[in-house]
């Protein structure tokens, strides 16, 4: 195939005619060579002192086998191959349950809790997998189970395979006697900023703050079910806050990440009403976050701005912060958007309709990047955005990387100046699966 050849029908479409939430057709996808984000093996190891076992077919074992040996966690991951005979004779079950026994009796110590991820066959085949964790915990008592799926078909459903295991993740948490002063951030694979304002807040109001990225035991992770309430700001987090609240009686309060200054402060205001939280001074966070932005815009003169959706739950409004500073941004590489999302949409739609978007997963953009020339005039903001334009000068933001609140906007600014200043090894970096997630 000529590579020069290839049309561009169907990868781009001006802000102005992209329809909301899913701008492109779905269909037959492509997966672009950055693997910065986390999958589900990566999710589940912030539980400390735990184990996995993935059980499905030997083909769907080869990409999670390859995380656990890339992020050195290994002697954390096990495996059950389902084989046709095992769907042929319906002894899934036992599969399982011998499996997972074998598998224990194997390890020098027992984990203090077992995620054990099933697959799609299971629901295919309708297997009782309550009786299976029902014998395990009578098997195992010192051992703390909770279910996880590698579940291809779940990604178009209701709830995404990456909320669900975020839902999954909090699961193991005993009901505890709550103390009053003390707060959980949950949902994110990367520690708060910590100089966010809703940090100060939450501490200098007297509270415990809790993360799972802090954990280092299980008992750590435990004392999780102590807080009174939950913070959340990552779309797939909310599944998690729901069900925490319905469970243990935890609080949860949703304050979306976003970069628009009023609704910072709007969800800022809400959570001191809630808790009865000291409040920063917004109008000095105003003024140096505005400082930060023209500082950055001033060192990004001349370059395009890409942005694309691995880099932030909120693209568009990152797109329109950097368009209302200066920044000259040319496009944004999302297959779909969030309903938090749609403020942004309708001001882009108005003000900068020939704003570009572009898909990640349509089957022509691989063959477009390989043909591509490099553009390092180029600013990505996102692992996608910067192969996508062959750029070596990006931002290496995932899910955005904690930066919450003005403060998290000001950090953003110092990595953007960064980024302009000093190039990058892209091709390595972005190779790199689940950044981050080994420190």
């Amino acid at each position: 195939m000529d590579l020069h050849k290839v049309e561009e029908a169907g990868t781009s479409l001006p802000i102005s005619k992209a329809p909301f939430p899913s701008p492109f057709a779905s269909g037959v996808e492509y997966a672009a060579p950055a693997r910065g984000t986390w999958n589900i093996v990566h999710v589940g190891m912030l539980v400390p002192e735990s184990q996995q076992i993935f059980v499905c077919a030997q083909g769907c074992l080869r990409g999670v086998v390859l995380t656990a040996a890339e992020m050195g966690a290994a002697s954390r991951f096990s495996t059950i191959t389902v084989r046709e005979n095992n769907v042929l004779d319906g002894d899934m079950e036992d599969l399982i349950l011998d499996g997972t026994t074998d598998i224990l009796q194997k390890l020098q110590r027992h984990p203090r809790a077992l995620l054990i991820y099933t697959s799609c066959i299971h629901h295919f085949i309708g297997c009782d997998l309550e009786y299976v964790y029902k014998k395990l915990r009578e098997r195992f008592p010192d051992i703390d189970f909770t279910d996880c799926y590698m579940n291809p078909i779940m990604r178009k459903s209701k709830m995404s395979p990456d909320a669900k295991m975020r839902q999954q993740l909090y699961s193991l948490l005993k009901p505890r006697r709550q103390n009053g002063k003390s707060v959980n951030i949950i949902g994110n694979i990367a520690e708060i900023y910590p100089s966010s304002e809703l940090l100060w807040m939450l501490r200098e109001g007297g509270f415990r703050v809790r993360d799972i990225c802090w954990c280092r035991t299980y008992e750590e992770y435990q004392e999780m079910a102590e807080s009174c309430a939950n913070i959340s700001w990552n779309p797939v987090a909310v599944p998690a806050g729901q069900t925490l609240q319905e469970r243990l009686g935890q609080a949860h309060y949703y304050l979306p990440i976003s970069y628009d200054f009023e609704e910072i402060e709007k969800n800022l205001r809400s959570l001191s009403q809630a808790l009865q939280l000291p409040l920063p001074n917004f109008a000095k966070l105003r003024e140096k976050a505005e400082r930060a932005l023209h500082r950055a815009a001033e060192s990004a003169k001349g370059m395009a701005v890409s942005i694309d959706y691995t880099a932030t739950p909120r693209p568009l409004g990152l797109a329109k912060l950097l368009l209302e500073y200066g920044f000259q941004v040319e496009s944004v590489y999302a297959d779909s958007f969030t309903a938090e999302d749609k403020p942004e949409y309708e001001w882009l739609r108005e003000y900068y309709g020939s704003l570009a978007i572009h898909p990640t997963a349509h089957p022509k953009m691989g063959l477009l990047a390989a043909s591509s020339k490099p553009r390092e005039d180029v600013l990505a903001i996102g692992q996608k955005a910067a192969y996508f334009n062959g750029t070596s000068h990006f931002v290496n933001l995932i899910e955005g990387g904690g930066l919450y609140g003005l403060e998290g906007i000001c950090e953003l600014c110092s990595q953007i100046e960064q980024a302009v200043w000093e190039e990058k090894d892209t091709k390595n970096i972005i190779q790199v699966k689940g950044w981050g997630c080994c420190g």
